[in-house]
């Protein structure tokens, strides 16, 4: 990578004989940036900030979305090739980028392509035009007399007459401006030129193989632990043994023989060592002694955790929907039924422990390498943790071990920040197994109780959902704000939460059209105020998972106590036809039988086996189109041990336009491993003063032996609503569709996750 310095979008722009002009910047912030002592953000007007074109013919794509390991990057080649007539293979992609990249605020909410395309796709349209009016002037053809094709245009039926891209980049008589609508979130661009319609299509909706998997496979991609600035020293944190511990004094008598320590930072909550290699590093920070001072408050006791929510004064309640006699309803259902459903704290856990480099200089500007989803927002972070404008700190964009959401790579930034500062030179950080998994955000827990009744028609009469969970906003996905740093609270800075309460957890219980149905949300306290260990922040597919869960495992007590096929009982309620499309693919590809659950002729099978379906559409807040799906779990039980085996998983899976059916089936594969994980195993543990998973022993995880033998996805296109989120949704459920199965095989209901063999022995016992 090299140092830094030097190194700006305008010389990038110059160096590469760019089909449209650079930023026109003043003589003296050019110098400053080229200087890296400020690094503005990229006007969306221009064109140039979304797509160049090289002198070789090939295009580079700039966009503030970024790729945590589901091969949109790929995607977006797709995109912008098939616009510019141009093979995926030569479009690469600039991603977060703060000095380069425009403001989308990062990737999150599953909008990389539900959002991010559509600019892109504009800019390249309007890149092609220009192409085409360029390639007119020099070949004396009126353009609809013009084809292209990879990089070429020719006069259509004269092959000798012809241009390529390559030699069109050189004329810079089209500096163009776009039109610009929405704030960073929602941003798009629109130019003259309209883009192609879906119906002509000829890359997008193909299985590119992925762009990133061959540099991957053969060592020759650059991870964020990769990058190696000139002078760069290494830093490791030591964390205090308890919450609301500060230091009292430091005893580093015992690094002395150690070789290459720099220096040893402490300051209130916060110690770290800084040394020339990593390993010394590594040692100083398991040596270094550091006197605590006594905790000012404990952990409130695990087992009395759900007890604890239910009762506790919220800090912010809301009724999320609300409509018809829910009460009077219910008295007049047929059957009725009422469930307690309980989801634990789940660590954001990556493969690798998260990893930063950081420079902060003496003018106080700094160059941060992070996997932090959202540059800009933690850009503004960690400007105000330095005390400098935003536009003295540049946010890198590197791809990390995959990202659950705010699995600490912030964090961890936050922490080289404070030791680079310290020393004046780049400092790498990278975090331990007990760092991300200890102490990196926490998922909320959430308990949800339902109530609900079955009309004489075999339909839902009324639906009563509450909920009890911690917010998601405590520690802000956003990052904006200093205090939603590790590294900042420790050392005293405050958490900014206000007005970012998150008390939506009954939104999912809409998805079913009952004439009687109320839905409240209560959000409680954090278990320590800040600096903790149990700091909650949203994980994929916020809340999806947690409500699913509950209410997808309710709507299947009610057909069971109705007595009628869990599918059909479904189908009884919707008339959208997408949420049937889906429905319907699922049982048809899975070869469902109509048939009440549970299972009939369970008594004395040594392996039961049973299967369940679970349905949740995931809406797309407005501003993006919603996906549709739904999941079917088959698995086997054993009852002497409880164990459980998820068999095979079939799920359909509508998210609009497909751009890459391959890699789209991959990161549903993936989703539904990860999701079925979360679902059996994982949970957060702790003490009355730290959190004890920390490792994988502690906080188990979804091995190879435990992958379905089979996972079979259908996908349904839907081009002519665009693309829409395919990251998060097909998490949403797991739980619930596992569950159910789990119910079909044994006639017994688990209501907490994870669904553990113990818990399982627990159930069966009680129901026996």
């Amino acid at each position: 990578m090299g140092t830094a310095k030097g190194f700006s979008r305008r010389r990038f722009l110059k160096g590469s004989g760019a089909l449209v002009v650079g930023f026109s910047f003043s003589g003296a912030l050019s110098q400053a940036l080229a200087a890296g002592e400020i690094f503005p953000t990229p006007n969306n007007a221009k064109l140039d900030s979304w797509l160049v074109i090289g002198t070789d013919g090939n295009a580079t794509v700039f966009t503030g979305k970024v790729d945590v390991g589901m091969g949109v990057s790929t995607a977006i080649s797709q995109i912008v090739g098939e616009e510019l007539y141009l093979a995926p293979q030569r479009v690469s992609v600039v991603m977060g980028d703060t000095a380069r990249t425009p403001d989308q605020e990062g990737t999150g909410a599953s909008t990389t392509l539900a959002l991010g395309a559509k600019p892109l796709r504009n800019a390249a349209a309007q890149a092609h035009l220009i192409i085409l009016q360029r390639a007119a002037g020099r070949l004396k053809a009126p353009i609809d007399q013009l084809v292209c094709d990879n990089g070429v245009v020719r006069l259509r039926g004269n092959a000798g007459r012809q241009v390529s891209y390559g030699q069109l980049a050189g004329d810079r008589r089209f500096n163009q401006k776009l039109r610009v609508s929405g704030g960073p979130a929602k941003l798009d661009v629109f130019g003259a030129a309209q883009p192609k319609s879906f119906k002509n299509y000829t890359v997008v909706g193909t299985s590119v193989p992925r762009l990133d998997v061959a540099p991957k496979v053969f060592g020759q991609f650059t991870y964020a632990c990769d990058i190696r600035p000139r002078g760069m020293l290494h830093g490791r944190v030591i964390r205090p043994p308890t919450v609301g511990a500060t230091v009292v004094g430091v005893d580093d008598s015992g690094l002395r023989e150690l070789a290459g320590i720099v220096k040893v930072v402490a300051r209130q909550g916060f110690v770290g060592v800084v040394a020339q290699n990593e390993w010394s590093a590594i040692q100083a920070a398991s040596r270094l002694k550091v006197n605590w001072s006594q905790p000012s408050g404990e952990l409130l006791p695990q087992a009395q955790l759900y007890d604890h929510m239910v009762k506790v004064a919220p800090k912010a309640s809301k009724t999320t929907v609300s409509h018809g006699d829910v009460e009077n309803a219910l008295a007049a259902s047929k059957q009725r039924v009422e469930a307690t459903y309980q989801w634990p704290m789940q660590s954001h856990v990556t493969m690798g422990p998260g990893c930063a480099v950081a420079w902060v200089r003496k003018d106080g500007s700094a160059t941060v390498w992070t996997g932090a989803q959202k540059p800009p927002m933690l850009q503004r972070g960690l400007a105000g943790l330095l005390g400098v404008p935003p536009d003295q700190v540049r946010i890198v964009w590197m791809a990390d071990a995959g990202s659950y959401g705010r699995p600490g790579y912030a964090d961890s930034a936050a922490d080289a920040v404070l030791l680079s500062k310290e020393v004046g030179r780049p400092v790498r950080v990278q975090w331990m197994r007990h760092d991300m998994t200890g102490w990196g955000t926490k998922a909320p827990a959430v308990v949800c109780k339902l109530r609900g009744g079955v009309s004489p028609e075999g339909k839902i009469a009324a639906l009563d959902f509450e909920s009890w969970a911690f917010s998601g906003d405590e520690v802000l996905p956003r990052y904006y704000h200093p205090g939603n740093l590790l590294a900042a609270q420790l050392i005293g800075i405050p958490n900014s939460t206000a007005g970012n309460e998150y008390a939506e957890y009954g939104r999912n219980a809409t998805n079913y059209p009952v004439a009687a149905l109320r839905a409240r949300a209560h959000i409680v306290p954090p278990l320590y105020p800040q600096g903790s260990p149990l700091r909650t922040s949203h994980m994929r597919d916020p809340e999806g998972p947690q409500t699913t869960f509950a209410v997808e495992s309710f709507i299947d007590e009610l057909a069971a106590a109705a007595k009628i096929d869990p599918i059909e009982f479904r189908l009884r309620h919707f008339d959208d036809p997408r949420i049937i499309a889906v429905i319907q693919a699922a049982a048809r590809r899975a070869g469902w039988q109509s048939r009440p659950s549970p299972a009939p002729n369970r008594a004395g099978a040594g392996v039961l086996v049973g299967r369940g379906i679970a349905v949740a559409p995931r809406h797309g807040e407005g501003y993006f189109p919603p996906t549709y799906l739904a999941t079917i779990a088959e698995v086997e039980v054993q009852p002497a041990s409880g164990a459980i085996k998820v068999k095979r998983f079939v799920i359909a899976h509508d998210c609009g336009l497909i751009i890459n059916p391959a890699a789209l089936t991959g990161a549903i594969e993936a989703n539904l491993i990860q999701s079925m994980s979360r679902a059996t195993k994982e949970e957060a543990t702790w003490d009355a003063h730290n959190v004890t998973s920390v490792d994988w022993r502690t906080y188990p995880i979804v091995r190879s032996p435990d992958v379905p033998e089979a996972i079979e996805v259908e996908l349904i296109d839907r081009p002519e609503f665009g693309p829409a989120g395919a990251g998060e949704p097909s998490s949403r459920c797991t739980a619930a569709a596992i569950a159910n199965a789990i119910f079909d095989a044994t006639g017994v209901r688990l209501r907490t996750v994870p669904m553990t063999p113990a818990r399982l022995k627990q159930a069966m016992a009680r129901a026996a």
